[in-house]
């Protein structure tokens, strides 16, 4: 039986962090935020998951579709946003980033993780809408 919407997007977001567990640990912090994208999608590749990098976002104002500019890092089973940082602390600012893009996208699961840390738990935030 097919797993619905919602199982799929925890299944994704658990295999997510599990590869960054995987690359944060054979690459410790202190790299550039692209590095660790680019690693994580070649890992979820290995696993057989889809990855959308840089995918443009557009916004929706006044009945106008705009291009803003907006990328999500990374659409995981075209289901899982997964916002990557590697910066000193997360801030709130990031945290609204990916809800706001979860907002625009009509998504409901965002990963956000910051590679900048000791241990990666530390860098972990799950945001379900």
């Amino acid at each position: 039986m097919p797993l619905d919407k919602d199982a799929r997007a925890e299944e994704l977001a658990a295999a997510v962090v599990d590869a960054a567990i995987k690359v944060h640990k054979a690459l410790g912090p202190g790299l550039l935020e692209s590095v660790y994208e680019a690693c994580l999608a070649h890992e979820l590749g290995l696993r057989g998951i889809p990855v959308k990098r840089q995918l443009v976002l557009p916004v929706t104002y006044e009945g106008m579709t705009l291009e803003t500019g907006l990328r999500i890092d990374m659409l995981a089973g075209d289901c899982v946003i997964v916002e990557l940082k590697s910066v000193d602390t997360l801030l709130p600012v990031h945290q609204s980033q990916l809800i706001t893009y979860l907002k625009l996208s009509g998504l409901n699961l965002g990963l956000l993780i910051n590679f900048n840390v000791r241990m990666l738990r530390d860098g972990l935030k799950r945001i379900v809408l």
